[in-house]
């Protein structure tokens, strides 16, 4: 019932910064969480070997759609056909965002422990920053085993807990604790969200330990990736199993 409650909390807090949600990301991030998305899809569709024809991507906390967008546009950049793509999200508020920008997309409100998805459907599973929001993430990616097709890829962007000792990793400890949550704020008028950010962070896993995480799940990684100083990891699994 407790971890119920926490989760709820969770949704209920996107619902209530869904309408400057998109001004606030740009913002905050300086745009540079653009190239890391693009190098997600990009990735990810080398290790396809540049299939021409995907059947069905997932994107899992899919907020108000920006990851679906990358995910169409480098694969139409590549001559990939997407034959169909699938949003799945909480928040019925981020989805309502969502539907308007992107209408020619499927969207679905689930949570990503329990995904409206028959087995070994989808070709590739992505989540981007919203797997440290899901409170019971070792279900999640047993779900996410289910969903994915043998050879398939679960695809993983999130704000990883480093343990470095740095000048760059102090500057950043500066900008999520301090300078974060009062810009975040100042645009949403909702400290709350966006002071959990940088908690949920500290809160989080090391990349290593999430790689553990996704081997339990039957995963092989096959690819790491951190980007600007730790700040963001890349992190891409096949379904072995």
């Amino acid at each position: 019932m407790e971890t119920h409650k926490k989760q709820r909390k969770i949704i209920q807090m996107f619902d209530d910064i869904a309408p400057t949600y998109d001004k606030a990301n740009h913002i905050l991030s300086m745009g540079i969480d653009i190239s890391w998305r693009k190098k997600a899809c990009d990735k990810t569709y080398e290790l396809m070997h540049m299939k021409k024809e995907v059947g069905l991507i997932v994107d899992v906390a899919c907020g108000t759609g920006d990851m679906i967008g990358f995910w169409h546009k480098r694969a139409k950049k590549k001559d990939i056909n997407i034959k169909r793509v699938l949003g799945v999200d909480p928040s019925s508020k981020m989805l309502s965002f969502a539907e308007v920008k992107f209408p020619d997309f499927d969207f679905a409100k689930a949570e990503a422990v329990d995904l409206p998805l028959p087995n070994a459907c989808a070709d590739i599973l992505s989540i981007s920053y919203g797997i440290r929001n899901v409170i019971e993430r070792q279900k999640a990616f047993k779900e996410f085993a289910r969903v994915v097709k043998k050879g398939g890829f679960v695809v993983i962007l999130e704000f990883t807990k480093s343990d470095k000792k740095s000048i760059f990793n102090s500057l950043k400890q500066i900008y999520l604790h301090k300078i974060l949550p009062f810009l975040g704020a100042l645009i949403s008028k909702n400290y709350e969200a966006y002071k959990y950010l940088p908690d949920s962070i500290e809160g989080f896993l090391t990349a290593s330990t999430l790689q553990d995480e996704l081997k339990d799940a039957g995963f092989k990684m096959e690819y790491v990736k951190s980007f600007s100083f730790d700040i963001s990891t890349l992190l891409i699994a096949k379904k072995c199993l």
